[in-house]
């Protein structure tokens, strides 16, 4: 009886040991994220979200066809540093800005939609074969279903310093059904232009500090 009850208490122990207590969940020391100057990306500040590469430009928004709202998350010219954005992670205690923890991104400008900036994942596009990124999500409220769609997440890329890549991997609500499997953001193109989505090919990028 000792030494079944010995066991049971030792297993106990393990299982609290490798699983991360309550509250806890969303304060691992995960890298921090880094902008073009060396400094840490916080929150609350602007960025452009810059290519890690010449080949494409930085990020913006478009309209998608004859539809005027809401706008789509784009890729705008080679050289144009696009729109910028603002970075609220899901522990809004916490100012700086860390690798793979969920996030919301928001475009800081003025549209003529009546939705907000904030980035979401659209719909599956039947004709494209793609999920968009687009806007008009909500900011905050993680353990609500309906606002799992407004989560995003950025990873390091290459195990380079400062260049990062986006994905779609929501780590928010604990609810039955919540589940979401994850995929990497990068870009597709249409006959409207290139836009984000989810595919398998990582959109390389830098953030760099818009003036205040």
């Amino acid at each position: 009886m000792k030494i079944t009850l010995f066991l049971a208490l030792v297993l106990l122990f393990v299982a609290l040991s490798t699983k991360p207590l309550l509250g806890t969940k969303y304060t691992l020391p995960n890298r921090a994220i880094r902008d073009t100057s060396g400094k840490n990306v916080i929150s609350g500040a602007q960025y452009y979200i810059v290519p890690g590469s010449p080949v494409v430009g930085g990020v913006g928004l478009a309209r998608r066809g004859k539809e005027h709202c809401p706008l789509d998350v784009v890729v705008v010219v080679n050289g144009n540093r696009g729109l910028p954005v603002v970075f609220t992670p899901v522990n809004t205690i916490k100012s700086v800005i860390r690798a793979d923890t969920d996030l919301n991104i928001n475009f800081y400008t003025e549209t003529s939609c009546p939705e907000s900036n904030v980035w979401k994942l659209g719909d599956f596009n039947s004709t494209t074969g793609q999920w968009c990124v687009t806007t008009g999500g909500y900011l905050g409220d993680p353990w609500n279903y309906d606002n799992i769609y407004n989560w995003f997440k950025i990873h390091t890329y290459e195990d380079k310093e400062d260049v990062y890549a986006l994905s779609y991997c929501p780590s928010v609500c604990n609810k039955k059904g919540c589940e979401h499997e994850c995929s990497s953001i990068g870009i597709y193109e249409d006959h409207y232009g290139k836009r984000l989505g989810l595919n398998d090919f990582r959109y390389p990028v830098r953030f760099q500090r818009a003036a205040a």
